[in-house]
């Protein structure tokens, strides 16, 4: 399992809200699809909180669920081969 550096210098106002600065890769799985037996396409950690949650192109929307429910505005994907940062208020990719 390696470890990957979330460098969160991007110029978005939400980014001090993000308090998890590293980020367990790979992940185990979308937490919320584990407790219903659902499936996801791919993982996205919250850099509040380090909820992992699945991407909107899985049938749940996890990730975005827990936005929309804590407002959490940060996350960061956990797929191998994947370094980006994403915020959900500015809708903008973060520098990584």
């Amino acid at each position: 399992m390696s470890v990957s550096n979330v460098d969160l210098s991007a110029p978005c106002d939400h980014v001090e809200q993000a308090q998890i600065r590293r980020v367990k890769r790979p992940a185990r799985g979308c937490e919320d699809c584990l407790k219903i037996g659902g499936q996801w396409v791919h993982l996205r950690a919250c850099l509040t909180c380090g909820h992992v949650s699945c991407c909107d192109s899985s049938p749940n929307r996890h990730a975005t669920k827990h936005f929309q429910t804590t407002r959490h505005p940060i996350v960061t994907s956990v797929e191998v081969g994947e370094d980006w940062t994403w915020c959900y208020i500015d809708e903008q990719f973060l520098s990584t």
